[in-house]
């Protein structure tokens, strides 16, 4: 075939792709093959998911409703851990480790007095089944047919269990249960999300998610995004798997694949900064603070992750922040930290900062989220993640004066690391080479890639 033949051929293949719904934009490639460009119908996040974005979420919809059906960690009715395993080894997390995983996301919760509450993501119910007897009413949804089913059986007291994904907290399903369990038109007081977030495609989704759930909470209530994996702490991770995996391997041949593995994380990470910049075009005041976990052991999920409250309404305005002295950690610091922490909190409201995590970096003073929990006990105070470093610890007392994310100043750089884009480079092909074979059959297609096309839709 003559190279103006194959240019004739390939520009003949870029105008049938480019006729694809889900294609912006298709142009020859030097290298013969096609790029194309997502048209954004096909990856939108509202006011409905595109075509490709319902893929991805249906995607773990199916590793769900497998994991639940299969109920390989089902320890108990209201202790199923199917699905939590360690990320280096692949064995399930220890039952006492997920015990106190458990018990710190309640006292998150308790501690905001809830009386109406609902949960996007519930799962098997680990915390519905702790939280319902502390409430007025409880609604769960879950995208896992499975998981809805096991929990509406159970007959929970005042509480309703709903198919529904993140996004449709305003869906007439979830809308009636809300109304049975609630009382006609009665909004929840708090909306919770608790390891969810890992699961969606991009910060676009997260954003039109937590749009929904701030619509959804009354005046003076709380959104809760619990159990997020931190992107700025990506690398950390990474490293740490494949240090494990390969103890002698040099200091660069770790970064490298360390750095690999993250980009071809498939779930989603992000900074606090991302969930403030999310947040900050809503029509009412949204007061922002930022959690450590404090469970015992040293595990992913004390070291890499880390609890999001929203307060919502006009009491959330934090004119009170301004009145909190901060004070520094290094000039506190003594071998006692629950005397030094005590002497530092007795004359607040106050903020002890830049307390090193010893759990994530080895320097003067540092310590773990757990050991200041047990320092603060009997004390009103809480502990926080230091937003724009999160190596970093604080201590705030009293607990409902943390420092809202508006008065702290926000890291530059990545907010989030985004499984998306890559299911996007991966699967859009597939379905456009499907696309060709059934409109030329005897055509074989040449390779397709996808790029980022810009605002404009433009290669």
């Amino acid at each position: 075939m003559s190279d103006n033949t194959t240019a004739d051929h390939t520009g003949r293949i870029a105008e049938l792709l480019a006729a694809h719904p889900w294609v912006a934009r298709a142009r020859p490639a030097p290298d013969g093959g096609v790029q194309v460009v997502p048209h954004p119908y096909a990856v939108t996040a509202v006011p409905e998911p595109g075509p490709l974005l319902r893929e991805h979420l249906e995607q773990w919809t199916e590793v769900y409703e497998w994991v639940y059906e299969t109920a390989e960690g089902r320890h108990a009715d209201d202790l199923d851990l199917s699905g939590w395993r360690a990320s280096d080894t692949g064995a399930p997390l220890p039952e006492s480790h997920m015990r106190d995983w458990v018990e710190r996301t309640v006292e998150l919760v308790l501690d905001r007095r809830p009386r109406r509450l609902l949960e996007l993501g519930c799962g098997t119910g680990l915390l519905a089944h702790r939280l319902h007897p502390h409430l007025d009413g409880y609604v769960g949804t879950d995208v896992a047919q499975v998981a809805v089913d096991r929990l509406g059986d159970a007959g929970l007291p005042r509480s309703a269990f709903v198919r529904a994904a993140a996004h449709e907290t305003a869906a007439p399903g979830v809308r009636d249960a809300m109304d049975a369990v609630f009382g006609p038109g009665t909004l929840p007081d708090c909306v919770l999300l608790n390891s969810v977030t890992q699961c969606f495609p991009d910060l676009a989704y997260l954003t039109a998610v937590l749009h929904g759930a701030l619509s959804a909470v009354a005046d003076g209530g709380t959104v809760i995004v619990g159990d997020n994996r931190h992107s700025g702490l990506l690398l950390d991770h990474f490293e740490r798997l494949e240090r494990a995996r390969d103890p002698e391997a040099d200091d660069t041949t770790i970064a490298t694949r360390a750095a690999a593995a993250a980009a071809a994380d498939e779930e989603l990470s992000f900074s606090p900064a991302a969930v403030a910049a999310a947040v900050a075009a809503q029509p009412r005041p949204v007061r922002m603070s930022v959690h450590a976990r404090t469970m015992a052991a040293d595990t992913e999920l004390t070291r890499y992750r880390y609890d999001v409250v929203l307060r919502v309404g006009p009491s959330a305005g934090g004119r009170e922040t301004r009145r909190v002295r901060r004070t520094p950690w290094h000039g506190l610091r003594g071998s006692d930290t629950r005397a030094t922490l005590r002497g530092a909190l007795g004359a607040g409201p106050v903020v002890v900062h830049g307390i090193p995590n010893a759990l994530l970096c080895d320097a003067p003073g540092a310590v773990t989220p757990y050991a200041l929990r047990e320092a603060l006990e009997g004390i009103d105070a809480a502990v926080l993640l230091d937003v724009a470093d999160p190596r970093l610890l604080a201590v705030a007392a009293p607990a409902d004066r943390a420092p809202a994310a508006a008065d702290v100043a926000m890291p530059s750089g990545p907010a989030a690391h985004e499984p998306f884009p890559v299911f996007v480079r991966r699967r859009l092909p597939e379905v456009l080479r499907d696309h060709l074979r059934r409109a030329e059959p005897a055509t074989s297609p040449p390779a397709i890639t996808v790029v980022d096309g810009g605002e404009d839709g433009r290669s």
